[in-house]
């Protein structure tokens, strides 16, 4: 451990970042299952701040998900890689006679120690990670700001073991393909022991290739939009492993392009060899960016096609002309005006009480400028103490017939369901309820269809078209959110490991750079090589990533309103190409000259 401490370091690293993302996430998931409200709060008030603990506890149940599988998947793919490093060390103890199990022992006792220090400075970064994702929630309104989380032990100790036990078991598998090779072969550096596609690595690679092809073909064949968009979630993380299992194969294609680009180049002919003889390496270098551009991009382009979907979905179920922002009557012009008046409402369903919106329509109206229809009942009977179930609440169960009793203001009013509405992408509709009920006050707007023939200018006025575009920004902003509470720590941990690997494939070839120094390069020439390597390795992460994410999102354009409901994040991928380009190769530069500071002689020597 004291002669490879570069490598260690990386591994403690992985594990270190990956425990504290595990445990915020936890902790702050424990704190919301646990809501203590304030006295003094209105019924609708307590119900609207337990509904974000509902979603804030759904939003970190599936970022401790991510967070598991980012840390099981970067902390066996950085221990492995240095086990791989380390092969003629291993060789050359099993020369001398250590037997198998002894060097698997070996290793394991090295990634118990690194685990648990990897997890004792793990825990104060959960600390802090706790912090930013409590805020970050409480900045998007889910939380209110009087929110904790306080020290969770159970929180603390399941970080613990997920550091440790990935430790072990990201060590396990490649100490186990170390001690089956021979010392001779070992140290021979033959073919055989630089292959990188072993038998258990075309399993795991085309098991899981198989899965997300199977994943998306049925994402196409169900033409849902939203059974895409749910498989496309298990896509990124089936395609993500395939791809970095498999990335080996496409790193020599990569490797190439120097020399194509820079044909007749002596640095460019350099890295070009060093890419296709350690492509080991470049693929461990490759699999964290994978990860990271297929699931930012996918998911960003998961959330951005759910908004523009919904904005799609409005511009089609709205049949008026125009959207008014107030109140307006039927004049000249006007061939119906169907205004739409949103109120704070209470709906009792026998012991339970959902405190929501309602929104006051007249029934013709609406009919009129709406394609919806609903699945049960009628509108035409919306009159009197009457009620329709919106898309919003089609789901949770309200039977036709039944009697529910509504609180409007200071009044009670037992209603009869006469209607339930289809679902709908959105969700922002939950009662209809006859204007004739609504109390005073409200947000009101107004759908106007336009006689044939005529125009009317009004003012603060929309076309649908631009009303819907809006609904649809309006939820991007809001999906942005979810975005960053999401990603957020999840893409910083990922965005590290890549940083992360490409510092202990630099770090690790003193010997490599002093030997091409002592055969004529320079220092700068040297540097230079590593740089454009980082570049091909970059190059295949985002392109492999990014065919990732196009299979998530191959389901959503295959649904029901195709290609006008797909949203690739073209701006966000170039941002993300053109980063690592910078980053990566600041690691690799920074790095490389780290590592030739020393004279060529007294390393080979």
């Amino acid at each position: 451990m004291r002669s490879r401490w570069h490598l260690f370091a990386g591994a403690v690293v992985a594990v270190a970042l990956g425990v504290g993302l595990v445990q915020s996430g936890l902790q702050v998931l424990a704190a919301t299952d646990r809501p203590a409200l304030p006295a003094g709060l209105s019924g609708y008030e307590r119900a609207r701040i337990r509904e974000g603990y509902v979603g804030a506890s759904t939003l970190m149940g599936m970022s401790v998900m991510l967070a598991v599988f980012l840390t099981v998947f970067i902390v066996s793919t950085t221990f492995g890689f240095t086990v791989v490093q380390r092969r003629r060390e291993l060789g050359l103890l099993r020369l001398v006679g250590a037997q198998r199990g002894y060097v698997c022992l070996m290793l394991l006792c090295e990634a118990g120690v690194l685990g648990l220090l990897g997890t004792a400075i793990g825990v104060p970064a959960g600390l802090l990670g706790t912090w930013a994702q409590s805020a970050l929630l409480i900045e998007l309104g889910m939380l209110p700001s009087w929110f904790d989380a306080p020290w969770d032990q159970g929180a603390v100790w399941a970080a613990m073991i997920v550091g440790v036990t990935t430790a072990l078991v990201g060590v396990l598998a490649a100490a186990w393909r170390a001690s089956r090779v021979s010392a001779l072969e070992a140290l021979a550096d033959s073919p055989a022991a630089r292959r990188v596609m072993t038998a258990w690595r075309w399993f795991w690679g085309l098991s899981a290739a198989f899965c997300t092809v199977v994943m998306v073909i049925v994402a196409q064949a169900a033409r849902d939009l939203v059974a895409g968009l749910l498989i496309g979630l298990m896509v990124l993380i089936s395609g993500s492993v395939a791809l970095s299992q498999l990335s080996p194969i496409v790193v020599p294609v990569a490797g190439r392009l120097p020399a194509v680009l820079l044909r007749g180049n002596l640095i460019a002919d350099v890295a070009r060899a060093g890419v296709l003889h350690a492509v080991r390496r470049s693929a461990a270098t490759a699999a964290p960016l994978i990860v990271l551009v297929g699931l930012v991009v996918g998911l960003w382009g998961i959330f951005g096609s759910l908004a523009k979907a919904i904005g799609v979905e409005q511009e089609r179920l709205v049949t008026a002309d125009l959207v008014v922002s107030a109140e307006i009557p039927t004049g000249p012009g006007i061939a119906v005006a169907s205004p739409q008046t949103a109120v704070p409402v209470a709906v009792i369903r026998g012991t339970k009480t959902v405190y929501s919106e309602a929104i006051g329509i007249d029934p013709v109206a609406y009919q009129q400028t709406h394609e919806l229809r609903p699945r049960k009942g009628s509108l035409d009977r919306l009159s009197g103490r009457t009620i329709a179930i919106g898309p919003g609440m089609a789901a949770e169960g309200y039977k036709l017939g039944s009697t529910l009793t509504v609180v409007l203001g200071n009044r009670k009013v037992p209603v009869k369901v006469v209607a339930i509405m289809p679902e709908t992408l959105d969700v922002s509709e939950n009662f209809f309820i006859p204007r004739a009920l609504l109390p005073v006050g409200g947000r009101t707007e107004t759908l106007v269809k336009v006689a044939p023939g005529n125009q009317v200018v009004l003012n603060n006025a929309q076309t649908v078209k631009e009303w819907a575009h809006a609904r649809g920004e309006a939820q991007q902003r809001s999906n942005s959110g979810l975005f960053a509470a999401l990603m957020g720590l999840a893409g910083i941990y990922t965005a590290v490991a890549v940083v992360n690997a490409v510092v202990m494939s630099t770090a690790d070839r003193r010997r490599e750079f002093a030997l091409a120094r002592m055969a004529g390069l320079t220092r700068g020439q040297v540097v230079a090589v590593a740089l454009i390597e980082s570049g091909a390795v970059v190059i295949v992460g985002v392109l492999l990533g990014s065919l990732v994410a196009g299979a998530a999102l191959a389901g959503i354009g295959a649904g029901p309103y195709g290609l006008a409901a797909l949203a690739i994040p073209w701006r966000l991928l170039g941002a993300i190409f053109a980063a690592s380009l910078v980053v990566v190769g600041a690691a690799a530069v920074l790095t490389a000259r780290r590592a030739t500071r020393a004279r060529p002689i007294s390393l080979l020597a």
